[in-house]
């Protein structure tokens, strides 16, 4: 197959409408537009989402919630994925991204205890939950909040 070759795929494009042509295209003299009005004009036509003057949508339902833009948010991590680490290896939020234990690091990473660690370990991280730090050192590893 050549460039010259190349076509559309059949259904794919189609020939634009030619306005205000003449009688016979049917689509002279007011070009698909109707007889005046607002719409019919240049520049005419309303707002979007305004309703003709009655109370639009957007005023009559009531505002909710309130998003906090202050937040900080953690990618959390559990004691169990830790166990695939070798012994007295130190755990970083580096090394958790390129083992792709955490994709997003967000904020910070947070080290939850759901589950046991069997591995010691020294694990570095932004936070650490109280029952987490517990089984870390019951484990004979270290936790160290960066």
């Amino acid at each position: 197959m050549k460039i010259h070759e190349l076509s559309p795929a059949p259904g794919s494009t189609h020939v634009s409408k030619r306005i205000g042509r003449g009688i016979g295209s049917g689509t002279g003299k007011t070009s698909g537009k109707g007889h005046k009005g607002q719409k019919a004009r240049s520049g005419g036509g309303v707002r979007p989402g305004f309703e003709g003057g009655q109370n639009p949508l957007y005023r009559r339902l009531p505002k909710r919630g309130f998003k906090n833009f202050n937040r900080v948010e953690f990618a959390v991590i559990n004691l169990v994925d830790l166990n695939a680490f070798e012994a007295d290896t130190v755990v970083t939020p580096e090394l958790l991204l390129e083992t792709g234990l955490v994709k997003n690091p967000k904020d910070g990473i947070k080290v939850l205890g759901n589950g046991e660690l069997t591995v010691k370990l020294t694990v570095k991280a932004n936070k650490f939950s109280a029952s987490a730090v517990e089984k870390i050192q019951a484990a004979g590893g270290q936790s160290e909040v960066i």
